[in-house]
């Protein structure tokens, strides 16, 4: 770049290389949680930290406010230009408040913290773990501190801020109050109903070689681009990597293949939204997914709506027949309708990543209530396995006294320093139901080519309105503009109606 180029271009320059940077961190990350030896961990850490820190100190240099000061002024610029400098100016603002000796140490120490859950959740030691939360958490209030005073929030705000631009502890509590009125009593509706007439188990082993190979093929009919992806194996399920070298991952149950499957699904909804993003817009802020409930709803829409579809489900069965059945596929438990039940059976359980979409909001309600108030400095970290086991039982009637490893051990959020990610998915789900049903509505063949494993026009009327967008408009604008209106829980609560009680 010239000398003498103007605000913005420098602005462009800097964040792309900005942009690079984090791609490399993104890759390392994918090879910490699937390929890194075991022992290579404290020394991953200091690489990260302090990939981290140079990263931080980049957005933060003086120069990015005098080019924002001067670019804020430019008429000049276009629509997507102005996004952008828009989007810079919050990273700037934001990381300029954080020391970045404080982003540093928390890099590390949730870096330390992660590495230790996977044991300690495996051997269910929740003592182990106290002191490093507890630690890791101080972190994280003194973290959100600094940015509440940024933005005169209240510290969980600023933190949920990060992840959903506009959003507060309260605007989302509004909402999920109407699911903590509806679904308790419809949930157990829906276990009633299909008590009446409950599927036939399906007997495993179920060969991890098959497994992937179904996966691959699903991958394959949603879209994915295997020459800019790969799928591995790793402790919790993920979407890593970058738009141009997408990874996701996911964890295989011989017990059960549909736990790989829908988290592979799951994960591909992701990688589409990566994959879509606007080419020209690489590496630049605007060019980004716009939040994670946005990246959260695609993935929903893909695992919850679109494949746990009639449509898509009667497409699956006979690959999955095929795979797994052997000589048994003529039997009842394989049949076409049993394994429709098996994908759309309710059932009260402990852990968040298997649940059921009518189950699914409850988890993370329970989760929400608990960070917000432990951020916020009602609770401490001591407090989250009774406070867990209280919500358990009055959300789900299910007991995790002394049972953290399917408790509160089980997620690798916390452990990891994501403090204020957890709304995102049910938000994402009530996005996923209103965008779905749009989409369907709008575009009649939608369905029927998703019952042929073609979920092409699904994915063109997505990264019509979803994917090329970027960070181009906020989040509410997004919504409004592919659905007509901004957030409404009514969809998602209609959709559940209609897929699980709709003969009552």
């Amino acid at each position: 770049m010239k000398d003498n180029a103007n605000a913005y271009q420098q602005l462009h320059t800097h964040f792309d290389k900005i942009g690079e940077l984090e791609n490399i961190a993104e890759i390392a990350y994918w090879d910490e949680a699937t390929m890194m030896p075991e022992g290579s961990g404290e020394t991953r850490g200091k690489s990260l930290a302090t990939l981290s820190g140079v990263i931080h100190e980049l957005k933060t240099e003086q120069k990015i406010g005098d080019w924002l000061l001067e670019s804020e002024g430019d008429n000049s610029l276009d629509l997507w230009q102005k996004a952008n400098v828009f989007e810079i100016r919050r990273i700037f603002d934001e990381c300029s408040a954080i020391p970045v000796t404080l982003e540093e140490e928390l890099e590390q120490r949730s870096f330390k913290s992660e590495q230790a859950w996977r044991n300690y959740r495996a051997d269910n030691d929740w003592g182990s773990m106290l002191p490093l939360l507890s630690s890791l958490v101080d972190l994280v209030r003194e973290k959100a501190q600094v940015l509440g005073e940024l933005k005169s929030a209240r510290p969980y705000d600023a933190l949920l801020d990060q992840y959903e631009p506009g959003m507060t502890a309260e605007s989302i509590d509004k909402e999920f109050s109407k699911l903590k009125n509806f679904l308790p009593d419809f949930i157990e509706d829906v276990i009633e109903d299909q008590g009446r007439d409950k599927p036939e188990d399906l007997a495993g082993p179920f060969e991890i070689d098959k497994q992937r190979e179904l996966g691959v093929q699903v991958m394959k009919s949603m879209g994915f681009n295997f020459d800019k992806g790969r799928l591995d194996v790793s402790h919790h399920p993920f979407c890593g990597g970058t738009p141009d070298d997408t990874r996701i991952t996911t964890r295989y149950n011989e017990d059960s293949f549909e736990e790989s499957l829908m988290g592979v699904i799951h994960e591909t909804g992701h990688a589409l939204y990566e994959q879509g993003l606007p080419v020209s817009w690489r590496n630049q802020p605007v060019g980004l997914a716009r939040s994670m409930a946005m990246h959260e709803s695609q993935s929903l829409l893909m695992e919850m709506q679109a494949c746990r579809s009639k449509e898509f489900l009667k497409f699956l069965t006979p690959s999955i027949q095929e795979t797994f059945a052997g000589d048994n596929r003529r039997t009842s438990a394989w049949s076409m309708e049993n394994i429709q039940k098996l994908y759309l059976k309710v059932q009260r359980g402990f852990i968040r990543v298997d649940a059921d979409e009518a189950t699914y909001p409850m988890h993370i309600i329970l989760r929400f209530e608990i960070e917000r108030d432990l951020i916020n400095g009602d609770i401490e970290v001591k407090d989250i396995p009774e406070l867990w086991n209280e919500k358990m039982l009055t959300y789900l009637g299910l007991n995790t006294d002394d049972n953290y490893r399917d408790g509160c051990l089980q997620d690798v959020h916390w452990p990891s320093g994501l403090f204020g990610y957890f709304p995102s998915y049910t938000i994402g789900a009530m996005t996923a139901a209103q965008l779905f049903r749009t989409a369907t509505q709008s575009q009649s063949n939608i369905l029927s080519a998703i019952g042929e494993g073609d979920f092409s026009p699904l994915v063109s009327w997505l990264n019509e309105h979803i994917h090329s967008r970027g960070s181009s408009a906020s989040f509410d604008q997004l919504l409004i503009d592919a659905s007509g209106e901004t957030l409404n829980s009514t969809h998602f609560i209609e959709h559940l109606k209609s897929r699980y009680l709709a003969d009552l």
